[in-house]
């Protein structure tokens, strides 16, 4: 019995101490500190480049609309994303489509006119263009 209890006492340790376990939550966590931000960028990226295809398609559609009736009155509204509510603004010889977001990207506005004078409101900066990305700025 002496001889098997010495034999434990030799045998290398098993497991984690709480040391290394601190040390492992902690690498952990400053990881998701990075991670979470940017994951969270990168899918309001997606949801901004959804809506600005959207104006700009909506634009091919009003412009075809004003060569057919020579009026932008009555131009059917492109319809909105999960993400993104889409209104219309019309005179007989002007029109704006507005982007506005909604949930994770609320305060987002992207705006384009007949012009095709686009304009950011909010969100990561305002400018006279479409600002798609955490940081940058217009020309």
């Amino acid at each position: 019995m002496i001889a098997r209890t010495a034999s434990i006492a030799n045998s290398p340790q098993q497991g984690f101490s709480l040391i290394e376990l601190i040390v492992a939550i902690a690498i952990v966590g400053i990881l998701t500190s990075f991670a979470v931000p940017s994951y969270r960028d990168s899918m309001r990226r997606g949801y901004i480049e959804e809506a600005t295809a959207l104006l700009a398609s909506g634009r091919i559609a009003v412009e075809q609309y004003y060569l057919d009736n020579r009026t932008y009155v009555g131009v059917p509204c492109p319809v909105g994303t999960t993400h993104f509510t889409i209104f219309c603004t019309t005179t007989a010889t002007t029109y704006s489509l507005k982007a506005e977001g909604n949930g994770t990207v609320a305060g987002f506005a992207y705006t384009l006119n007949e012009h095709d004078v686009r304009t950011t409101v909010g969100g990561w900066g305002d400018g006279n263009c479409w600002i798609l990305r955490h940081g940058d700025s217009c020309p």
